[in-house]
């Protein structure tokens, strides 16, 4: 009597097979979306700003090392850090730029104060 009741449960199918991956793909979408893609954005910004650095800029390593660009070759970057003190450092250790308290942050010499 038993073996009759299991035979039924059995013989079901649980539906289309697809719909079993779904919750996966919506994992691996969120995960993309979550994770992947502002890791990508942040890499693309940290390149640009590398690209960027010129001579005279002001700019933070990621050791926390401030200091003025003297020379930027393919892989490395001359900082002065204090009079006549010069260091080198790879191009991918500068953090970010600094930028004057007094100067616009767009460039265009606009104080935005009017009147």
């Amino acid at each position: 009597m038993q073996v009759l009741v299991v035979l039924p449960l059995m013989a079901q199918t649980g539906g289309n097979p697809i719909a079993g991956l779904l919750p996966l793909v919506l994992m691996g979408v969120a995960f993309w979306f979550l994770l992947i893609r502002p890791q990508q954005q942040r890499a693309r910004k940290q390149r640009e700003l590398v690209a960027s650095i010129g001579r005279g800029d002001r700019v933070v390593s990621i050791g926390g090392l401030h200091g003025t660009v003297e020379t930027v070759d393919e892989d490395t970057v001359r900082l002065e850090v204090a009079n006549g003190t010069v260091v080198t450092l790879a191009r991918a250790a500068i953090a970010r730029r600094l930028v004057d308290a007094d100067a616009p942050a767009d460039g265009t010499g606009d104080t935005g104060v009017t009147g």
